[in-house]
């Protein structure tokens, strides 16, 4: 080693692990410094040939924007916060997590999961996103009637997505499953089966998607003469063991129940368990209808009748409405209600 060389290797050693910056991207394109970050935030005036280039090149340097430095530049962090209970169906949540990050794959933004327990105030997780300004836009999941994180974000001029309606006369992007029509079908499947005494396990009372199915469940067994009744106790996101515990003893009691509508696979499965303790058989002595995203249920019982929940089509919705309010822009749909029109029976 020659004198002096010690600290010319070093130099650039250090060079050769520093972080990769939008010049160096530019550097590797031989695209302007400007041209470099509209591409990589998406901007419209940039071809998709272009952005398709920057990206690629931004990824092989492994180049991540600096944080801190864009929420000064622009007052923004590039971050899409997706809010999810602990307390929820079995495949629902990864789905929807999965179709949002697909859907922010190539975009300038990321994904944040921030969840909240039971025994936390819903409003914890919203306050704080809020307040420290850590995302640019929330997306909302489980909805009730009367959502007070809703009312809060629109105070608030914040913006928002929510996977579910709301009842409050505040207008918002969503994208909702009708679950509404959902029990409707459910109940004429049931019926066609020739069952006539039937039993909901809903989701929560307060969940917009509890009171639409309970109203389908209703309207439609009346509508058929068919007896109904609503589980009380327990509803789609108790414990599995304690639905199976309360299925078992409803049918203890009134042996007559032949069909079951559910608001999630978990329930159904710990349904069908709590049934075949009574001694019952599904397919014989009583069918079970739910709703789920993956193909599962027809793999733990085939005689399941299921109802197909697109929540990969919901994320993708979402992710586009919820870009374009942090933008402000006009989306091209703001709102957007899936309806069932079939079962699977195969």
């Amino acid at each position: 080693m020659t004198k002096g060389s010690g600290p010319a290797l070093i130099a650039a050693t250090d060079s050769d692990h520093e972080r990769p910056t939008l010049k160096t991207i530019a550097a590797a394109t031989g695209l302007a410094i400007a041209t470099v970050s509209r591409a990589l935030n998406d901007a419209p005036d940039i071809g998709e040939e272009t952005k398709r280039r920057v990206r690629e090149t931004a990824s092989q340097l492994g180049y991540r924007p600096n944080r801190a430095a864009l929420r000064l530049r622009t007052g923004k962090t590039n971050v899409i916060a997706v809010t999810l209970s602990t307390v929820s169906d079995m495949s629902n949540p990864s789905q929807l997590i999965y179709s949002i990050a697909d859907a922010l794959r190539g975009t300038s933004y990321h994904l944040v999961v921030t969840p909240f327990f039971p025994d936390q105030d819903p409003m914890d997780p919203i306050r704080y996103i809020v307040e420290t300004e850590s995302a640019d836009g929330i997306v909302l999941n489980q909805t009730t009637v009367n959502d007070r994180r809703v009312r809060y974000l629109s105070e608030k001029g914040f913006p928002f997505v929510t996977h579910g309606r709301t009842s409050m006369g505040i207008d918002h992007p969503y994208f909702d499953f009708d679950n509404e029509s959902y029990a409707r079908i459910a109940v004429r499947a049931l019926h066609a089966r020739g069952r006539a005494n039937l039993l909901l396990v809903r989701p929560p009372a307060d969940h917009s998607y509890s009171v639409h199915m309970t109203e389908g469940f209703v309207t439609g067994a009346q509508n058929l003469g068919l007896r109904h009744e609503i589980m009380d106790h327990i509803t789609s996101d108790t414990p599995a063991d304690d639905i199976e515990a309360a299925v078992l003893a409803r049918f203890l009691r009134q042996p007559q129940i032949d069909g079951i509508l559910t608001g999630s696979p978990s329930a159904a499965v710990a349904a069908v368990a709590g049934a075949e303790k009574a001694g019952k058989t599904i397919g014989r002595d009583f069918d079970i209808v739910s709703k789920e995203a993956h193909s599962f249920l027809r793999r733990f019982r085939k005689e399941i009748i299921v109802v197909k929940e697109d929540v990969g089509r919901a994320g993708a919705f979402l992710s586009r409405a919820l870009m374009a309010a942090i933008e402000r822009r006009a989306p091209e749909r703001g709102q957007y209600l899936d309806r069932p029109d079939q079962v699977d029976l195969d």
